[in-house]
């Protein structure tokens, strides 16, 4: 097998100190992409993710830890001792990256911060990531994806307009930040190629929740108005938002532009577009509770069937909102491999697939989620570790 068979990041090895959820999301990209990453576990215990549970697929692997955990090894290290601390410092020895989700110098009295590990090894891409970065006045603070939602602004503009602030269905924080760290990390290698240098890279899960403001942030610098919460609706264009079609159903209207409005119009058998209240997206920003209950009355006449037939014919982007059954079961999702089936490898675990799709190096799915401990032994004895020596850290509680 080629190296680019292996993946695009064969040859890269990661030692994974992160837990929960940010770190490990980006650690698992890398692992996808071919990258060896062996996740650093408490012993006895492992990632407290393991025990999120129910659903969970087997005793110490729950869906959630599942979901972030594959094509990784598990080590188990106690790096609060001098024996564990070697251990983390021989692997590092020849670690391209380190992965840590630690609070601000939490990992700076075992020796393990970037400054004390880039003396041995200077080639290391130390990547941090934490709830409000390295620098500032928070930067000790710790960091949960919930309550950055809300600090950030993100939970203000997320709801009903006339109920409370609600926080998205997944820790979109964390994922958002773990996948920067993910670009980060990558962009830190290809620097190292030119300067033969590694460096420290910093991502905050506050700084990618107000990068994730996106458009509505930037409408606030530009008017210095408050964006208000707006529910299924969208503050730049309109109509683009829910409708409720006959039987309570529901579906999702996306006009984009002017001409796919008049699509619409042509459709429902109206000369709104000609209306000049209603001529052009700004327009029909300015009057958007009007226009919006009159398309309410249109929707309500027909089932919501024949409302997506009819506007996905006239080339009018619309779609149904599926359950969770629904989505994972599109023809468009099982063609693209969205699910992933570890029972070839002797495994229950069903797990989310990539999305990255690479036409020479893919992503592979060689190993499920790792059993605690799995590869204590072979990683020691890897690193010169005898049998012997294995069981008395054992018996130490070091691994």
């Amino acid at each position: 097998m080629t190296d680019m068979a292996k993946g695009a990041l064969h040859g890269i090895k990661v030692l994974d100190l992160s837990r929960v959820l940010a770190g490990p999301s980006c650690t698992q990209v890398l692992a996808d992409l071919g990258a060896e990453v062996i996740k650093v576990e408490r012993p006895h215990i492992g990632d407290e993710t393991r025990h999120w549970a129910p659903p969970k697929f087997s005793d110490d692997t729950s869906a959630y830890y599942a979901t972030i955990n594959r094509n990784k090894k598990s080590l188990t290290v106690d790096i609060t001792t001098p024996a564990g601390q070697t251990i983390i410092k021989q692997l590092v020895a020849d670690s391209d990256i380190v992965v840590e989700n630690f609070k601000v110098g939490g990992l700076k009295k075992y020796g393990l911060d970037y400054d004390s590990l880039k003396q041995d090894n200077p080639r290391l891409i130390y990547a941090s990531l934490t709830g409000f970065g390295q620098t500032g006045p928070d930067a000790k603070r710790p960091g949960y994806d919930y309550i950055i939602q809300g600090l950030s602004g993100l939970m203000s503009i997320t709801g009903p307009s006339d109920g409370e602030p609600h926080k998205v269905g997944v820790a979109v924080v964390d994922l958002f930040a773990g996948l920067q760290l993910t670009i980060g990390i990558q962009a830190a290698l290809l620097a190292r190629q030119h300067t033969g240098l590694g460096q420290h890279v910093d991502v905050a899960l506050l700084d990618s929740a107000l990068a994730m403001l996106a458009n509505v942030g930037m409408n606030y610098l530009a008017s210095d108005r408050v964006p208000p919460r707006l529910g299924n609706q969208h503050p730049n264009i309109v109509p683009y938002q829910v409708f409720e079609a006959k039987g309570a159903s529901h579906f999702i209207l996306a006009c984009g532009n002017d001409s796919q409005f008049a699509k619409l119009c042509n459709v429902l058998g109206v000369d709104w577009n000609t209306d000049e209240r209603f001529m052009t997206n700004p327009q029909r920003v300015a009057n958007r509770e009007l226009l919006c209950d009159e398309l309410s009355k249109k929707f309500a006449k027909q089932p919501r069937s024949y409302w997506l037939e009819v506007l996905d014919k006239a080339g009018i982007p619309c779609g149904a909102i599926h359950n969770i059954s629904e989505a994972l079961a599109m023809p468009q999702a099982q063609a693209r491999e969205m699910v992933v089936d570890f029972a070839a490898q002797g495994s229950p675990v069903r797990a989310l697939g990539s999305p990255i799709k690479l036409s020479a190096s893919p992503v592979t799915y060689r190993t499920p989620p790792p059993k605690l401990s799995e590869h204590t032994d072979s990683t020691l004895a890897d690193l010169g570790y005898d049998s012997e020596m294995i069981a008395k850290l054992k018996a130490d509680g070091i691994v």
